[in-house]
């Protein structure tokens, strides 16, 4: 039984970090009721859990807790994304040019449009990005909350990259 003074511990320590928890649950859902469903569902398990926290990244040990969370409830309430399984060798991507005309995309995009990108991309794409440039997350800490290598943050994060400059490319082409 957790007693007032764990409650209140676990309060300071957890509670700045309940907006990078819902914006996570947020975009892995893609619906505001089901994020703060599991947003709730995390922050109980965290609770459950603080007594065993080891120290470290609070936020990090929060987010990994609110992604097993999300794709737990995803698994049991919703089909699962087109698998995006693939073989490093025949996917590798080298990025060229500038990132001039990626700037330009952004640019011109509004947020409803890259909202719209972003939430098109498969989960193990919008998670790192997600993480990354809305969370500020280093590809270390990625790599801790996803449980997966560094190099498969950024062979992953280049992929969301690319697929989110490509969505954008052509759904501004389409408004031009």
């Amino acid at each position: 039984m957790h007693g007032t003074a764990t409650r209140e511990r676990f309060e300071e320590a957890v509670l700045p970090h309940l907006d990078a928890a819902y914006s996570l649950a947020r975009w892995l859902t893609r619906n505001d009721e089901d994020a703060q469903d599991v947003t709730q569902e995390s922050f109980l398990r965290a609770f459950r859990f603080f007594d065993g926290y080891q120290g470290g990244n609070m936020r990090a040990w929060l987010l990994t807790i609110v992604r097993n969370t999300c794709y737990t409830w995803l698994s049991r309430n919703r089909a699962p994304d087109f698998a995006v399984e693939f073989a490093e060798e025949l996917h590798s991507e080298v990025l060229s040019g500038s990132a001039d005309p990626e700037i330009q995309v952004l640019a011109n995009a509004d947020k409803e449009t890259v909202r719209r990108a972003l939430s098109e991309l498969p989960e193990i794409f919008r998670e790192v990005l997600v993480l990354r440039e809305m969370e500020g997350m280093s590809y270390k800490e990625i790599a801790d909350v996803a449980s997966v290598s560094l190099g498969t943050v950024m062979s992953r994060l280049a992929r969301a990259r690319t697929r989110l400059r490509e969505s954008l490319g052509a759904a501004l082409g389409k408004e031009s």
